[in-house]
Order: C-alpha cells, then structure tokens, then sequence
C-alpha cells in the first residue's frame, strides 16, 4: 500500500497528477488540499490513502495528517463514500467540522456538496465521540510552507461566503477555493461583505 508521495505538482483540477521520480501517481484530493499543494513551490510531499477494489486502485491525497484521519472516520460512516468525505473536506477543515459537530450545525454541514438533512443529521450523531477529541488532534502539515497555513477559520463566515457565491451562480469547489483563499489572506476577523467582494474577485481573474 501506498502511504505518502513525495515528488512535483504536474497538474491539478478535480484531483492532481505527481511526478514521483519519473512516475505519474493520480490522486483525488479535497479542494483545500489542492489549493495548499497548487501553492506550492518546488517539490510537495502528500499523505496517502490507497483503496483497492476489484476494478479500480484509487489513491486519495491529503495535505495534513489531520485531513486524512478525518477522511478515514468519514469513510466509516454509512452513507459517505470517498467522493463526498471529498466534498465534505473541501467545503470545511477537520476543525471546523468538528465544530459544526460539537454544535450541532446542520446548517454548515450541509454545505457540502451530496449532503443532505438526513446525513448531516447522521454526522452529528456518528462524529460526536471524533468532534470532541479533535481539540487534542494536531493538524501537522506535511506539503511545505504552503500547508502551514492560517489558524482555524471560523465556519460560519466562510461558510456564508460560499453559500453567497453558490447563490451568485458559481460552482461549489472553485466559490470553496475563492473563500479558502481570501479567508487566508484576511485573516479570521474578516468581515462577510469583504470576503466575499474579494472571493469575487479571485473568481474573475
């Protein structure tokens, strides 16, 4: 099994392409951790996740320790396959899903793309044991200067900044990717309307 990548950032869209050593390795990744690794210069070093199937190999990338242990508790859920624990860790970091979690907030989990009522209902249930034990987690960066990133953001400004861009028109990975982005650049005291002018502008160019 594969377990962790080191080498450079060849492509990246709905998931990246590593040249390890010669050596193309295609890996799904969530949209935060495609936008740490697009960030960053040189060579990039990714967490992996190997899923064997009768069909398919599939390696899922991770930027952080934290994201991929976060991935795997998803996965065991019933109900969440490896597309949407994607969808769900693009549209929230583990932190501010755990806390969503602790509080109970349907509404931000909700956010991600393939989760409805009913999951959101089961991931508050399912996740309550994870959420409260994530405060001792360390969310340890293993992609370089770029994965060593702004503090916790709060959910509720970026999530609502998202929310604006999907109800502007825009498609959920790259509004998530905008949002992500400005709320680094800001800060955590960001006010809405300057997120989501500047996420706007991230869109435009």
């Amino acid at each position: 099994m594969i377990g962790k990548l080191t080498g450079r950032l060849v492509e990246h869209g709905d998931g990246c392409l590593l040249d390890v050593n010669g050596v193309g390795y295609l890996l799904s990744c969530s949209q935060k951790t495609l936008d740490r690794l697009a960030a960053t210069e040189g060579v990039v070093s990714v967490l992996v996740e190997t899923q064997v199937r009768q069909d398919a190999i599939t390696l899922y990338g991770f930027a952080q320790r934290a994201e991929r242990d976060c991935f795997r508790r998803l996965t065991a859920i019933q109900g969440v396959g490896p597309k949407v624990a994607l969808d769900i860790l693009s549209a929230l970091t583990p932190e501010q899903l755990a806390g969503a979690v602790r509080g109970g907030d349907k509404a931000a989990l909700r956010q991600a793309n393939g989760v409805g009522a009913r999951l959101a209902e089961r991931l508050v249930t399912e996740l309550r044991e994870w959420a409260g034990a994530m405060p001792a987690l360390a969310a340890t960066a293993v992609s370089g200067a770029a994965a060593a990133a702004a503090p916790p953001l709060p959910a509720g400004v970026e999530a609502d900044a998202v929310s604006a861009l999907l109800n502007l028109g825009m498609k959920r990975p790259e509004a998530a990717g905008a949002v992500s982005r400005v709320m680094a650049r800001l800060g955590a005291g960001a006010r809405l309307d300057a997120v989501i002018r500047d996420s706007l502008k991230e869109l435009a160019r």
